[in-house]
């Protein structure tokens, strides 16, 4: 999908088409861009952006609240439409899926004819713009959606030099900036540079992962098209009006959310076997902590690991503008295996965690809260 949040909000509010506008938090609230209209990025603004820095490039910057809840609902709108042409729908976000049409053909045309009809049906029935990739594996065919936004469709059939060589060598999965920069320094510009340079070059920029990026050059990428792919994280985080250097007040908004990502949990049955922090200073400098353990759902033991971690991650003085919590390595609690008898406390921590979700699905996200237990 093209600016998928910001073109939702166009479309609902068509007063808003013809300007410059974001999705997200505004200055005041020390916001950041979570997505920009098209005419905004001709200002040079781009999502993760800070608002403040939005709006000192486009000082006339419309901003809009977002709304999460509408662009889920959207979305599964969108996969409705992916669904009539098969079953094979790979989502990798709300706005972005693979599809594999291959079984497709005999009942509603060439891959061509289905894509059309697709990118037809999404914009007949929910005024949306997507963009359009089309090859024989997901690699190639992710680069061909990204070529021509808005309002793309570039198929794309073997060989793949031609199309491949003359694209930035950052267009490789895996190539990150630091990799990049030691490649650009190496002389290697080009996924066609790449290609061709020397195999002991290579290994001192990127490392072992030569051989699959060498493969990815060469256009080979043999992964499926997986339906329904379990999330691989849940996390929650939040922006401060005001940068906070209070540790109390830290650990209050690191309880709530860790309330928040452990309801998630349960709500979809997994536990987590990773919980990591995220805090952002008043510098714009990330910090991420991190410790796995025993798969877990419990509200109580995701908030100890994760307090934790903050007081690992924190310096002597401290100004922090935005913490987070993230739940990862996930696993079905049916799958999980338990290997000692459970305590008394872990059964009440449980029976705890329950009536609390009752409560709030009943009467409210949020409804009742943990206090912080000081002893």
């Amino acid at each position: 999908m093209d600016a998928f949040y910001a073109s939702v909000e166009q479309r609902d509010h068509p007063e808003l088409a013809t300007k410059p506008m974001v999705v997200g938090g505004t200055p005041k609230q020390r916001g950041v861009v979570a997505a920009a209209s098209y005419l905004a990025r001709n200002y040079g603004i781009r999502s993760a952006m800070p608002s403040r820095t939005a709006v000192k490039l486009c000082p006339n910057l419309v901003f809009v609240p977002m709304r999460m809840s509408h662009y889920i609902e959207v979305s599964k709108q969108i996969n409705d439409i992916f669904h009539r042409y098969t079953p094979l729908v790979e989502p990798l976000s709300l706005d972005e899926a693979f599809l594999d049409v291959s079984g497709s053909k005999h009942l509603f045309g060439d891959v061509t004819t289905i894509a059309r009809r697709i990118k037809y049906e999404i914009h007949s029935e929910l005024g949306l713009i997507a963009s359009v990739g089309i090859a024989p594996n997901k690699f190639i065919a992710k680069i061909a959606s990204d070529l021509e936004k808005p309002d793309g469709f570039v198929a794309v059939y073997p060989p793949f030099n031609e199309f491949l060589d003359p694209l930035p060598v950052r267009r490789l999965w895996g190539i990150g900036k630091v990799a990049e920069r030691k490649l650009r320094s190496a002389g290697i510009q080009t996924i066609g540079d790449f290609r061709h340079a020397d195999r002991k070059i290579l290994q001192r920029c990127v490392g072992n992962a030569v051989q699959n990026l060498l493969k990815l050059a060469q256009g080979e990428d043999d992964r499926k098209v997986v339906p329904k792919r379990p999330s691989v994280t849940i996390s929650h985080e939040t922006t401060f009006a005001v940068d906070v250097d209070n540790i109390e007040s830290l650990e209050s908004t690191l309880l709530r959310l860790s309330e928040k990502l452990a309801g998630r949990l349960r709500h979809k049955h997994l536990s987590a076997r990773t919980i990591s922090i995220k805090l952002r200073d008043s510098n714009f400098k990330t910090i991420s902590r991190s410790n796995t353990q025993l798969p877990t759902n419990v509200t109580r033991e995701i908030w100890q690991t994760a307090r934790e971690l903050l007081h690992r991650a924190l310096s002597d003085s401290f100004k922090i503008r935005l913490i987070g919590v993230q739940a990862s390595s996930l696993e079905n609690v049916d799958d999980v295996n338990y290997f000692f008898q459970e305590s008394d406390e872990d059964s009440r921590q449980k029976k705890i965690d329950s009536v609390l979700d009752e409560i709030n699905q009943n009467f409210g996200t949020s409804t009742v809260h943990r206090g912080i237990d000081q002893t």
